[in-house]
């Protein structure tokens, strides 16, 4: 089984490392093409205004100065061999639950997946408002990674469908099991905006996080990895609401 290995966190992020030792637990063709910089939070942006370079470091193990669907695109393009039996991407630091996964660079990689016909999934660690830098623990990720992967691999994926996996801020012994869930949604506003001045006299913005209040529902990721469980979550690229479309189509008949 071919693999292909991608994520937002950037060609070094410790992340990486994780997804590729569980990977290597299902198969010894692994492939890897990650942007060359963290492009967290990238969405599923493409690289249209400037020239995209692609850089191999090792066999099999590549970057691409662009985002995470640039990543894919050059790996199903230019890097390998032949069409991946699978695509991971991952294993991210930090949730990507609830409305998250409309920023997420790391489950927009998966989608650009989906997109050529390619079963997907999105990996992501949570962390505690005590982590730092890198000096995160993916302790349920390696853990709980191969272990959950292997079933959903031999699971047949609905055309333009991908999944998302979160694994709880827990030691992996203390993890106590998987939910199949659906996505969940927050409440809570966009984000800090940090206003300084740089050395040389401009002013500049920075955006950050803040606290964020979760409306949990039942069957839901956010209750699912509040209560020590790994998630796993099937989503859809099409994105119509279908109750909508007789209402609105009515406005429009004579």
């Amino acid at each position: 089984m071919r693999i292909l290995l991608t994520n937002d966190d950037g060609i070094n992020a410790p992340g990486l490392y994780v997804l590729e030792k569980i990977a290597a637990q299902l198969s010894d063709d692994i492939w890897i093409c990650a942007p060359s910089e963290e492009q967290s939070g990238a969405g599923h942006s493409l690289t249209l205004n400037r020239p995209v370079r692609l850089r191999e470091h090792a066999p099999r193990r590549f970057s691409v100065t662009g985002t995470p669907t640039d990543s894919v695109t050059m790996a199903l393009r230019k890097v390998l061999p032949g069409k991946p039996d699978l695509i991971l991407s991952g294993v991210n630091r930090g949730a990507n639950l609830g409305d998250d996964i409309t920023y997420s660079g790391t489950v927009s990689a998966a989608m650009e997946g989906a997109l050529a016909g390619i079963p997907a999934i999105a990996m992501s660690q949570l962390i505690t408002r005590n982590d730092s830098g890198h000096d995160v623990s993916f302790s349920a990720a390696e853990e709980w990674g191969a272990k959950v992967l292997k079933p959903l691999v031999e699971a047949e994926f609905a055309p333009r469908t991908l999944l998302n996996v979160n694994f709880p801020a827990l030691p992996g012994k203390d993890v106590k099991g998987v939910r199949v869930v659906r996505q969940g949604f927050h409440d809570y506003e966009r984000g800090t905006l940090v206003e300084s001045v740089d050395p040389r006299g401009f002013p500049y913005f920075w955006f950050g996080l803040q606290g964020i209040e979760h409306t949990i529902g039942a069957n839901t990721d956010l209750e699912a990895t509040s209560e020590g469980f790994v998630s796993v979550t099937p989503l859809q690229l099409d994105l119509t609401h279908e109750a909508s479309l007789a209402a609105l189509a009515q406005r429009f008949e004579a």
